[in-house]
């Protein structure tokens, strides 16, 4: 697989991140940053975008670097809307949404690196323009967009709950 120290690192603190998105939108429908998951979620996610700023398979800046740049943004405004909103029933849509775009933006370079590396000796894509790529993204970005308009429902009841 070719990987560095740095890119073993990046890839084992990104599943963990990853799973722990996955704990979250399981248990509560979202990544709450009130929880042991999605603290997991904030830190791991911040590490791995950082880390993978260090990596590049085809040297020099890729689109994944922009992504990651765009991560840390989207938890960052998150985060500040959780600590500094926490009564503002509306900065929860946005804090919602940050983190599961977060998310689905962290699973577009994922998908293309787990495709083009695994089964070693025999991926399962050749390059980032295979269908088997592309239609896995689509899955997902539907996917994103059916939890994001859950989660916007959910986070209605919880605000009218509250109010």
């Amino acid at each position: 697989m070719g990987l560095s120290i740095l890119g073993i690192f990046h890839t084992i603190i990104g599943v963990v991140a990853i799973g722990a998105a996955l704990t979250g939108f399981i248990k509560y429908g979202k990544i709450n940053l009130g929880t042991v998951s999605g603290k997991i979620y904030f830190y791991l996610t911040i590490i791995t975008s950082l880390t993978s700023l260090g990596i590049s398979k085809h040297g020099g800046l890729n689109a994944g670097h922009a992504f990651s740049v765009f991560i840390v943004l989207l938890v960052a405004e998150a985060y500040f809307l959780y600590s500094k909103r926490p009564a503002s029933n509306r900065a929860r849509y946005f804090e919602n949404f940050c983190l599961s775009f977060s998310f689905f933006l962290s699973l577009v370079p994922t998908v293309n690196e787990t495709f083009t590396r695994v089964p070693v000796g025999h991926p399962l894509a050749k390059n980032i323009g295979d269908p088997a790529i592309g239609n896995t993204l689509l899955v997902l970005l539907v996917l994103f967009v059916a939890g994001s308009v859950y989660q916007f429902k959910k986070q209605q009841k919880e605000n009218k709950k509250v109010a």
